[in-house]
């Protein structure tokens, strides 16, 4: 049966290295910017996510961009 794949929601996430513990494993937090529109292009997000590492001041270890979508068989 077929389905149909409808994006219902957008999240940039960054991960950024906070520090080490005391075994010297890297410390990570995650910012979650929720509301990204769905049809917004990759390279536009990157570019926002660029913009914004640049004002933290813990390094960046990874950008994500999670998507939620609906699923209805047809």
């Amino acid at each position: 049966m077929p389905v149909v794949s409808t994006p219902v929601d957008s999240t940039l996430q960054l991960v950024f290295q906070t520090g080490v513990d005391e075994d010297d494993k890297p410390i990570f937090r995650t910012r979650s910017f929720r509301g990204v529109k769905t049809d917004a292009a990759d390279e536009d997000v990157m570019s926002v996510a660029q913009q914004l590492i640049g004002l933290q001041i813990h390094p960046a270890n990874a950008v994500k961009r999670v998507l939620v979508s609906e699923l209805i068989e047809t």
